[in-house]
């Protein structure tokens, strides 16, 4: 009897242990990874599902934002950075991140320490004008994502500059001439060299981009959504409708094209200073 009761206490610990591994396991598979979308930029496969993630994309970033970071730390903000702004000058700006902005007012951090919200979503349209919001998943569309590479491949970089950008002998005098008109439009003005485009800030943020057309110049200016004088706008499924395009096919076209580059650089720096989105994802106020 004694026997039967301890086999069968023996196979009801058994059964419980065998219970409890399985309940285990369930709790386990429970807290198996959740992920965002197939991203696959700069070394992040995915998209950022928590405020973890967008710490981990922006320091991927930060170069592109014409950032650099001093410290990260506990308590708000969490950061403390520094923004090239032209003319050997740098600004600092306290950022906080979150994966949604809205997630700023939940966790009811006082808005006057604050000078950015870094987001992978932005989604409160009643952010104070005084908060720039720099929202990732908007960014990253924009930036180049160089391939992956084994760590010991060796791969040939070379610093972007006009002449890997403008080979053609005409286009690069046509360039030339342009570029210097438009360091004139305003002093703080200044450029930055990519792989495909040359951009110039205000010095903030962007307000034109210069690239290679079949014939001279092709230049994508900010228009803030409104008619802008010989400035076509840019029909786009996504994106754009804050920009417009203007060419520059000789030397006869600079006073035209500058007239719309100053007009879009006024705009922009007006759009700054309300506080409005800027960028290519941008949509047109109704």
């Amino acid at each position: 009897m004694k026997k039967r009761i301890g086999a069968a206490r023996s196979s009801a610990a058994t059964e419980a242990e065998e219970a409890l591994a399985v309940d285990g396991n369930a709790r386990h598979v429970r807290h198996r990874n959740i992920v965002g979308k197939l991203i696959n930029f700069r070394g992040l496969v995915y998209a950022p599902v928590n405020e973890n993630g967008v710490i981990f994309l922006f320091g991927r970033v930060a170069a592109d934002l014409n950032m650099y970071v001093e410290t990260i730390r506990p308590g708000y903000p969490d950061c403390v950075a520094k923004r090239y702004i032209g003319k050997g000058k740098w600004e600092e700006l306290r950022l906080e991140f979150e994966f949604r902005s809205s997630h700023f007012v939940g966790h009811k951090h006082h808005p006057g320490d604050c000078d950015a919200i870094v987001c992978w979503i932005h989604d409160w349209p009643e952010c104070p004008k005084s908060i720039e919001v720099i929202e990732l998943q908007s960014v990253i569309s924009q930036l180049p994502n160089p391939a992956m590479e084994e760590p010991d491949k060796v791969t040939e970089l070379s610093e972007h500059n006009v002449g890997d950008l403008l080979p053609n002998k005409e286009q690069r005098t046509l360039y030339d001439g342009l570029h210097e008109r438009i360091m004139k439009i305003d002093s703080d003005i200044w450029r930055k060299v990519g792989e495909r485009l040359i951009t110039y800030y205000s010095p903030q943020r962007v307000f034109a981009y210069v690239s290679v057309a079949k014939k001279g110049l092709r230049l994508i200016v900010f228009t803030n959504g409104k008619r802008l004088r010989d400035v076509e706008q840019i029909e786009h499924e996504e994106g754009g409708q804050k920009w417009g395009r203007i060419y520059a096919k000789a030397k006869s076209d600079y006073r035209t094209v500058i007239r719309a580059l100053t007009d879009a650089h006024k705009r922009l720096v007006a759009a700054i200073k309300r506080g409005d989105k800027t960028g290519w994802w941008a949509e047109r106020e109704a």
